[in-house]
């Protein structure tokens, strides 16, 4: 190998090192004013956008800082909202569902809530991120026009990086599609 040839390798692979960081995108997010619709558009316009920065000033512990996601837990009481395919609008099912946790979560006003954001393995790992960010955003804002506190409330976007299932089938990918929601003490 030349001298040349063997540059172009160290510098394709620090490149494609660089590249491969596969840290959850944490995010705090103030929700926009309730529109009473809870849809939102499809994503096709912007594929390949990702935020990683923070977008707002949702959730905070006692000392101000963001919660880790790890920090949170399931509830046996909140249940996923799955979405269509390269979509992050709510579905009718999954507006009941969240009515139902909203329910859930005003009568326990002592919990802060992650809302996780996920794909399927379909896309580039930097527009499933963007998804799974925007799935995440619209069961928030769904959640606060239903008369839950911003304030309370983290997203965090996996992306395609969690799977609930592993199969490369539409059922199996329609079950990774989804907004999952975890909680933990304030």
């Amino acid at each position: 190998m030349t001298g040349r040839a063997m540059a172009m390798a160290v510098i394709l692979l620090t490149v494609l090192g660089a590249g491969c960081a596969k840290q959850p995108a944490t995010m705090t997010a103030s929700a926009p004013a309730p529109t009473g619709s809870g849809a939102t558009p499809t994503p096709t316009s912007d594929r390949g956008s990702t935020s990683r920065a923070p977008a707002g000033t949702g959730a905070a512990d006692r000392a101000g800082a963001r919660p880790a996601p790890k920090e949170f837990r399931a509830m046996a009481d909140l249940v996923d909202v799955h979405f269509d395919f390269d979509r992050y609008d709510i579905r009718p099912d999954a507006a009941r569902v969240l009515e139902a946790n909203a329910r859930v979560l005003r009568s326990r006003g002592n919990y802060l809530l992650l809302i996780e954001g996920h794909c399927d393995e379909r896309g580039t790992s930097e527009y499933n991120l963007a998804l799974g960010e925007r799935r995440a955003k619209a069961a928030m804002n769904a959640l606060v026009s239903r008369g839950i506190d911003t304030r309370r409330i983290t997203i965090v976007s996996y992306g395609e990086d969690q799977p609930q299932c592993r199969e490369r089938t539409e059922a199996c990918w329609a079950k990774n599609r989804r907004a999952r929601f975890l909680v933990k003490d304030r």
